[in-house]
């Protein structure tokens, strides 16, 4: 407003304009490094606070899967099997009925085969 040229007046704004333009940008770079360092930090501190616990789940989970195991291996009904697949919620469970399924069928195949050398009578 203090000169009287209207070509000073604009470089005076273009230049006004061009260093709130950077300053923008240097607060929006400091806010996202800001933003991602708080992040990353409370990530790895949210890490450490559950570890503990995880731990723990993943033990008594270890501990059931291998109670269902020993369930497994007294129950001798295919069909019995089949519920308990139908019921069972996790993975692992599934995953271990499925062996004892095959298992059973295994059995069950060689039990009904002839064998292939009879005994000799004696």
């Amino acid at each position: 407003e203090a000169t009287v040229d209207l070509a000073e007046r604009r470089r005076i704004r273009s230049a006004i304009r061009e260093l709130q333009r950077q300053e923008l940008e240097r607060d929006e770079e400091a806010l996202a490094s800001k933003r991602f360092r708080t992040e990353r930090g409370s990530h790895r501190q949210n890490d450490k606070e559950n570890w503990p616990r995880s731990r723990f789940l993943e033990e008594e989970q270890q501990m059931a899967l291998a109670t269902l195991s020993q369930q497994l291996e007294t129950i001798t009904d295919v069909e019995e099997l089949t519920k308990l697949l139908r019921a069972a919620g996790e993975y692992e469970e599934r995953k271990l009925i499925r062996a004892a399924i095959r298992k059973l069928r295994a059995e069950e195949i060689e039990g009904e085969a002839p064998s292939l050398y009879p005994r000799a009578a004696t």
